[in-house]
């Protein structure tokens, strides 16, 4: 939006800052002055990543509530449109990235063609991508977009696929060989004679947290850049109200739904260096909630799973057709609505043509096992003085390096495992354990890689954690101290931290030494330098196993019944004092 001295005025203290968020407004006397401006409501989501069926465990709750479910997300997204055909047609239904990707079964099984159909049935308008929309590459994003059946499985569900209904925008995200944006930068909808622009982004760092297949001649660019050049385009063509759909976030500490408590991330910087012509961010990525006024702009983010939608109401001066106020509202999807049939249809049609393999017992547990990772270690206090905290091991994550290595130690020596958080996407609940469920959890169908690494490049590795700031869930053979008072090495040489103390790392009882060559198992993204592992890239002799969710299911019926293995793979020198 265009600010008047007024309004910088007003929100120039807010530059710096990220403050719980009430309402973006305009000096008074231009709000009220001349017409009554324009209505507009805009409905978001982020990060859905195909959860048709209610989530579970902790990803099926928030703020207290039972939440999610896209036959409750549907009815959710249309009641908020209201009653009138003029609230309806005055309302926007938009994304902020990863619809697809780390999806559970019923989705990935069909190559997330349902998750697609069903934000079609939801009105879904726009979405910017998200690094998920990569998982497969660019080829099956556009078929996404565009339909067709998969050049390999067909479809599978035996009826023809359509593509999205809704536009994907990838401003930022552009092939490399010709400069241009994979898919439109961004789309113009105009409500009442107003014309309201959607800039449509993932991260820039989406090629590292994606394989490299996924990215293969794909060049990312900087999300401030990409959304200001394209607002001075948009405003060429008329149009005064931008908003953002930006797959890249922030979270709070602390703070409810609502709330932007102590709240940072890569998104305070990226809001601070974007257009005043800039009126509303909708984020994701960080799968957290919040509501914030950052440098006089509101920024959303719906958390995940399609658990909130974030209500929008802006207000557009007809004169100048620009907003004069923003305000949100993050909305738990509950579940005592009724369910949209057209969403249980869908959801009944696929769960026919998955078949029986969907409920097939894989294991059991003894308890809860969590993703959820411990406190290791206090970083520092965030601006209102709450602590913040380097994670370390995980009850699931345990387990699934556990896994891995059970799969690789006789078939390929291999003498400890190595698994990355973010691969972890779903909390097993106690009971028996199905294969969906299972597959909920690993989802990616990564190629489990076993590699010859040296002493020197396993603390090398260990250090690098610290400076991506991922712990990485190791193997029980795997033993460590970590100096909390040590060194954090910096991206340009990973091998120079003090994190990890010398002399502390074991595997099978037996201290590390540098000459020494160790077999190591680790999935494929990470092997290809995923997350910033990049010493793992300098790996030897890499022999490529079986899937990942295989050796997971695997282990769940050999070892079963699987507790939850003690925290106790990494210690700190609060707890072992160093020597």
């Amino acid at each position: 939006m265009s600010v008047p001295g007024m309004r910088r005025a007003a929100v120039g203290l807010a530059a710096l800052a990220a403050t719980a968020f009430t309402a973006v407004a305009v000096h008074p006397d231009q709000a009220e002055a001349g017409p009554k401006p324009v209505d507009v409501k805009l409905l978001a989501i982020n990060d859905f990543h195909g959860n048709l069926e209610p989530p579970t465990g902790s990803s099926g709750t928030i703020d207290g509530k039972a939440a999610g479910g896209a036959e409750y997300l549907a009815t959710q997204l249309d009641m908020l449109r209201g009653t009138t055909k003029k609230e309806r047609d005055h309302t926007v239904t938009v994304a902020a990235g990863d619809l697809i990707g780390a999806s559970p079964l019923l989705s990935a099984a069909f190559h997330d063609e349902p998750t697609i159909e069903e934000m079609n049935l939801a009105g879904l308008e726009f979405t910017s991508v998200g690094n998920h929309e990569f998982d497969e590459g660019a080829a099956e994003l556009l078929r996404m977009q565009n339909g067709g059946c998969h050049p390999v499985d067909g479809c599978g569900d035996g009826t023809p696929f359509k593509g999205a209904d809704f536009q994907y925008l990838s401003a930022n995200a552009f092939k490399t060989a010709t400069g241009k944006p994979l898919l439109p930068p961004y789309g113009i909808k105009k409500i009442d004679g107003i014309k309201i622009g959607f800039i449509g982004m993932t991260l820039e760092g989406t090629p590292q947290i994606v394989s490299q297949q996924g990215v293969a001649g794909l060049s990312f660019a900087d999300e401030a850049d990409t959304a200001n050049k394209y607002a001075r385009i948009l405003r060429k063509q008329g149009v005064e109200s931008i908003v953002v759909l930006l797959h890249e976030g922030g979270v709070q500490n602390g703070g409810g739904i609502n709330d932007c408590t102590g709240f940072s991330g890569p998104i305070v910087d990226i809001a601070n260096r974007m257009d005043p012509a800039i009126d509303v961010i909708v984020s994701g990525h960080t799968h957290a909630a919040y509501n914030c006024n950052i440098n006089g702009k509101l920024v959303t983010s719906a958390s995940s799973f399609g658990r909130l939608v974030t209500d929008i109401d802006l207000k557009i001066d007809r004169r100048t057709r620009d907003i004069v106020s923003a305000s949100a509202n993050n909305v738990v999807v509950t579940r005592d609505v009724p369910k949209d049939p057209a969403s249980t249809e869908l959801i009944n049609h696929y769960k026919t043509a998955l078949g029986p393999v969907a409920d097939k017992v894989v294991g059991e547990t003894t308890g809860v096992l969590t993703k959820t990772p411990e406190n290791l270690y206090q970083t520092g206090v965030d601006a209102n003085g709450k602590p913040t905290y380097m994670f370390g091991e995980s009850p699931l994550g345990n387990v699934i390096a556990d896994a891995q290595l059970a799969a690789t130690d006789n078939e390929q020596n291999a003498v400890a495992a190595f698994m990355n958080p973010g691969g972890v996407r779903a909390d097993l609940d106690a009971g028996p354990v199905t294969y969906a469920e299972a597959f909920t959890v690993q989802p990616f169908a990564n190629n489990l890689v076993t590699l010859d690494l040296t002493g020197a490049q396993l603390y090398c590795l260990l250090e690098q954690q610290f400076t991506t700031a991922k712990v990485l869930y190791a193997s029980s053979t795997v033993h460590y101290v970590v100096d909390v008072n040590g060194t954090t090495a910096p991206v340009a040489t990973p091998c120079s931290g003090t994190r990890v103390v010398r002399g502390s790392l074991t595997i099978n009882g037996t201290p590390v030494t540098d000459t020494a060559t160790y077999r190591v198992t680790v999935n494929n993204f990470l092997s290809g330098g995923g997350d910033g592992f990049s010493v793992l890239t300098g790996g030897t002799n890499a022999v490529t196993g079986m899937i990942d969710l295989d050796a997971f299911t695997a282990y769940l019926t050999e070892k079963s019944p699987v507790s939850a293995p003690a925290l106790d793979r990494i210690q700190t020198t609060a707890e072992v004092p160093a020597a």
